[in-house]
């Protein structure tokens, strides 16, 4: 399989699953928005793997080692469209291996567990599921200062991610999982049966505020990162970041009622978000 080719998959697949990512992509110059979806094709397979509920336990964890083998064979040769993207990618933005190897770490985490005791360890998860991912990322965009760079990317992509999370609390649960640290579920008296009900009260309504302004204080952190930035590298960041944040003012808006329906902003409010950020 050509280069060409493979970016032309990674393509597809990242418009036909990025509900967000894309539309921070569409602003990079094509060499840039083809190496970052290789980048997002590898991040969703590893995703799909570890929540695939036709698959048990082992068969995931086993094709999840299977994508870490991959990684560290890279750029092996191979007519796998996905890793072909991502050998070329990685080859043309020294993408770091380690960060790609953390991404599969945390779908391996997710096979593995459901809850998470503290902040520090779902911070963890966190920094692979999503972490990674900025890092990644940050080595396509090219800063002026790639060691000042990292941790902000780092930072970033955990801001998103704890918005993900605040955002998927209902979906999460269906999958037999819990994101929201067990410490603060005790702390402001929320119970799982609160989530399993959707019952949105007063607890539940201060638990959801401090995991928000957690992820304020995390975007703020991260987007550091902007002045680092070519232009339309910071416009992609920016894209992101504002989709985000409207899905945290959607959230708030909703009083932190995440269980009725799925926050989602519409084209139009994504189109806003992006404006504004």
């Amino acid at each position: 399989m050509s280069v060409r080719e493979a970016y032309a998959e990674a393509g597809r697949i990242t418009r036909r699953e990025a509900r967000n990512f894309a539309w921070g992509i569409a602003l990079l110059p094509r060499p840039k928005r083809q190496a970052i979806a290789a980048l997002y094709a590898f991040a969703r397979r590893v995703d799909d793997i570890a929540d695939d509920p036709g698959l048990d336990r082992g068969e995931r964890r086993r094709r999840l080692e299977e994508c870490a083998a991959a990684v560290e064979a890279l750029p092996a040769a191979g007519d796998d469209p996905v890793l072909v993207a991502l050998a070329d990618a990685r080859a043309r933005y020294d993408m770091p291996r380690s960060a790609l190897g953390d991404l599969v770490r945390g779908g391996l985490m997710d096979v593995e567990r459901s809850r998470y005791a503290t902040w520090d360890e779902l911070r963890e998860y966190c920094r692979c599921v999503a972490g990674a991912v900025g890092i990644a990322c940050a080595a396509v965009y090219r800063p002026s200062d790639p060691e000042e760079a990292r941790p902000l990317a780092e930072t970033l992509g955990i801001a998103l991610q704890q918005i993900n999370i605040m955002r998927d609390v209902a979906e999460d649960w269906r999958l037999g999982r819990v994101y929201l640290p067990q410490v603060e579920l005790a702390r402001f008296e929320v119970t799982e049966d609160v989530i399993a009900a959707g019952r949105v009260c007063d607890g539940w309504r201060e638990l959801m505020r401090f995991q928000g302004e957690r992820a304020d204080a995390l975007l703020a952190e991260g987007l550091g990162l902007l002045p680092l930035l070519d232009a339309r590298s910071a416009l992609c960041v920016r894209a992101f970041a504002g989709i985000y944040r409207g899905l945290l003012v959607q959230i708030r808006a909703r009083d932190y009622d995440v269980f009725a329906s799925r926050p989602e902003l519409s084209p139009f409010g994504k189109m806003r978000a992006v404006a504004a950020g």
